[in-house]
């Protein structure tokens, strides 16, 4: 058997914590308060350890942290999530503290927010070792390395204002020599990003950029998943309630 790492991340209300966790399939293995906070968390064969302050005088938990979990399927276990907040709150929080990150058809990864803010982030164990680049594949040029960026931005940095300020740049710089396939993609996802960012006048606007084009069926269906994530993560959000 290898090593074994286990996280430990800091809490300013352990039993709020290991309340969170719970809701998610967490079983908690450990819980004390007394002669100082420790909570342990277990799921998957998997665990997760937080620390607070002694009795309310010592050392405070004041910076937020994180770790990464591999899974073998992170889409399921981003269904499971969904489905227990859903649950619980009767909707998906996406914002502030406490929630989870929206997640895409071909996605490789999502977060989930602990009441602390720390960042716990759910990767699919076998993701190919080229999905993340930050500096935008050197293969690409244009609007399609934008895309590219907009998209490590988006799903990875998970930096919404600055992928749609990286996708609205591309546009105006290199939009006039762009595929129609590459300017429906960039709408698309402008489009995604608006509705992310509860601006739905720029929602709607970037959908009437996208119907000038004119696609055609094969271009539609070749780009179908990305047409259909705005749609698709309004249907997300609804759950919210907002």
């Amino acid at each position: 058997m290898g090593d074994t790492a286990v996280p430990v991340m800091s809490t300013h209300d352990l039993a709020r914590t290991l309340e969170f966790w719970r809701m998610l399939g967490y079983t908690v293995t450990h819980e004390q308060h007394k002669p100082y906070v420790y909570g342990a968390l277990r799921a998957h064969d998997c665990e997760i350890h937080y620390y607070g302050a002694a009795n309310g005088h010592e050392r405070q938990a004041q910076e937020t942290g994180g770790c990464l979990i591999m899974v073998d399927d992170v889409a399921g276990r981003h269904r499971d999530f969904t489905a227990a907040l859903r649950e619980r709150y009767g909707k998906v929080p996406a914002k502030g503290d406490a929630r989870i990150t929206r997640f895409r058809p071909g996605q490789t990864r999502f977060s989930a927010v602990d009441p602390d803010g720390n960042w716990i982030t759910y990767i699919q164990a076998d993701e190919p070792d080229d999905a993340v680049d930050y500096g935008g594949s050197a293969e690409l040029s244009g609007l399609a390395k934008v895309l590219d960026n907009a998209r490590i931005l988006r799903d990875y940095k998970i930096d919404d204002a600055a992928a749609e300020r990286a996708l609205e740049a591309g546009l105006r710089r290199h939009g006039a020599d762009a595929s129609r396939i590459d300017r429906a993609r960039a709408y698309a996802a402008l489009a995604e990003l608006a509705v992310a960012l509860k601006n739905p006048a720029k929602a709607d606007a970037r959908r009437a950029d996208l119907a000038a084009l004119s696609l055609t069926e094969s271009e539609r269906a070749e780009l179908a998943t990305e047409l259909d994530a705005a749609d698709a993560l309004t249907s997300w959000l609804d759950h919210e309630g907002q």
